[in-house]
């Protein structure tokens, strides 16, 4: 069973910059696990590593989808595999970096994974748009309370997920199996930060993404507004900056928010799921 390294941590950690010098040190590609870098397009509010660090070390994962296209956990998975066996063969180290804590668990264990239904998804995403998540929340606790809490009101994408595989089968999302048994061989590697740093990272990054060009890459991306990719943070909240809801300055708070709010939500997941 082949090795691989996992480094994780919470948004704005610094993962990529450590797993930049770890990979340069030892010999290693890096493979993304994050769930917006696999959008081509989006590359400002991804936080995406530079074209320049891409070069440097080759990176996998990154930009293998377009805007408007669906993609799950399993996709993903299938990506990852083949991206590691293709570093292994060619004797170098995969490192595994992210934040996407459900990828990497997907990665690391055998899943019962089930097929995305696009007529359910396109339903699911019609109501989020017409009643807001707090109905998909309410609608999910009620045939499976246990994902409800794990993923929170917020989590537009995880909820409509977790209510396509109820309804496509029938049973909670919460009830299938994941295999004990790992399906490689890893070390692990935390990249943890004082939370009040890492608060400060944050926001700090918010504002280097709207000084880069965020709010102009989401204006390149409002035909998508209803896909998948834009509910990601960053470009859910800045929709409403170009409805004329809020003000560019209330909209930067609100991202700062969201991204705090996720930052807990991943050390969340990865205290009980990964480490």
């Amino acid at each position: 069973m082949q090795k691989l390294m996992i480094i994780y941590g919470a948004t704005a950690s610094g993962k990529s910059d450590f797993a930049m010098r770890y990979a340069s040190c030892h010999n290693g590609e890096i493979v993304s696990a994050d769930s917006m870098q696999i959008y081509r397009g989006m590359d400002i509010g991804t936080a995406k590593p530079s074209v320049q660090d891409r070069q440097n070390i080759a990176h996998h994962c990154i930009d293998i989808v377009q805007p408007n296209q669906s993609f799950s956990v399993a996709s993903w998975v299938q990506f990852a595999d083949l991206a590691i066996l293709d570093i292994l063969k060619r004797n170098k180290l995969p490192i595994i970096v992210g934040g996407t804590g459900l990828y990497i668990k997907g990665l690391l264990y055998k899943h019962d994974y089930v097929d995305s239904d696009p007529k359910i998804r396109e339903e699911l995403e019609t109501q989020l748009q017409q009643k807001g998540s707090s109905y998909l929340y309410q609608k999910l606790y009620k045939v499976d309370n246990i994902s409800a809490t794990m993923i929170g009101s917020n989590d537009t994408k995880r909820l409509i997920r977790a209510l396509e595989i109820y309804m496509v089968t029938g049973k909670p999302k919460s009830q299938f199996t994941i295999s004990a048994i790992p399906r490689y061989q890893y070390q692990l590697h935390e990249i943890s930060l004082d939370r009040v740093e890492l608060y400060k990272r944050i926001d700090k990054r918010v504002d280097d993404m709207i000084k880069y060009g965020l709010v102009q890459e989401v204006e390149t991306m409002l035909p998508y507004r209803n896909c998948q990719s834009m509910q990601g943070i960053g470009y859910r909240q800045l929709l409403s900056y170009f409805d004329g809801v809020h003000t560019l300055e209330q909209c930067i708070s609100q991202i700062k928010q969201a991204t705090r709010n996720y930052a807990k939500r991943q050390l969340t997941f990865f205290r009980h799921q990964i480490s």
